[in-house]
């Protein structure tokens, strides 16, 4: 059974607590995933913006903790638990994909928001296993993009593969005041969103790894990879001919997108 690939664009950890469009639109992924798998999703494996490492790493421990990787919000976003089981198995398997000796197995690692604040929505029951794949900050877009090929094979032994960050991702620029408004976008931000998805839409590997060839409104649009390099692990796994759908495909704040992008699977009803 080869199950979908899921590109969450995350938001505010407030999201997280939040009942609003983007957090109903995850609930209905997870009620299609359930509905159409059934128990047949034997785990998740995730990359997020949030956890950054230095070399490759994965989530090793059975009972990953709740990473609070914020300040400044409420106390009810810091009492938010996700006791997701782990999966040492998962976590071996991504290794050998992978190669065993690049990869450190970590132990003390929980889920960053980036991971919870979505799958409190999709599996709010926290009852299908976890395992993070760290986002190493020493490789560029090709080298992103060439681990998630590596990766696809698990979605055909009843892994779901999800990444989570966003496209257009400048806070320093956010319109505060319109922080949850998807209105008038700056015109950078807006082109960069659709470029983006013109990419993916397309097939278009080539450009969508190509840092160098990226246009001018990515400056501003992606000053630091982080949030970005997700994505390219959904465009990795995808097979040619595969079905591709935009979901919660708007900016907020006029800097911040919220497009999320579902491969295969027949979902596009929840969505």
């Amino acid at each position: 059974m080869k199950l979908p690939a899921i590109f969450f664009g995350h938001g505010s950890p407030m999201n997280a607590l939040q009942e609003n469009a983007y957090s109903a639109s995850w609930a209905r992924v997870g009620q299609g995933l359930r509905r159409h798998y059934g128990g047949g999703i034997r785990a998740v494996l995730a990359v997020s913006a949030h956890w950054c490492t230095e070399g490759l790493a994965v989530t090793a421990s059975e009972r990953p903790h709740t990473v609070h990787d914020f300040g400044g919000f409420p106390r009810a976003l810091f009492d938010v638990r996700y006791p997701a089981p782990g999966s040492p198995e998962l976590a071996s398997e991504v290794a050998v994909l992978l190669g065993t000796e690049r990869v450190r197995a970590d132990f003390g690692q929980g889920l960053d928001h980036g991971v919870w604040s979505v799958l409190r929505h999709v599996f709010p029951e926290a009852d299908v296993p976890v395992v993070q794949l760290g986002l190493d900050m020493n490789l560029d877009a090709r080298g992103h993009f060439e681990l998630g090929q590596r990766l696809a094979v698990l979605r055909e032994r009843s892994v779901l593969i999800i990444a989570s960050g966003n496209i257009v991702h400048n806070l320093r620029m956010m319109d505060w005041r319109e922080s949850e408004t998807a209105d008038e976008p700056y015109p950078w931000a807006e082109s960069v969103r659709k470029q983006v998805n013109g990419w993916l839409e397309n097939h278009d590997v080539a450009a969508l790894v190509d840092e160098n060839a990226y246009s001018g409104d990515f400056a501003l649009a992606v000053p630091t990879p982080e949030h970005f390099w997700p994505l390219l692990y959904i465009a990795a796994v995808r097979q040619a001919g595969e079905d591709l759908v935009f979901f919660n495909d708007e900016i907020i704040g006029k800097s911040l997108s919220m497009t999320s992008v579902l491969i295969g699977g027949g979902l596009s009803q929840f969505v």
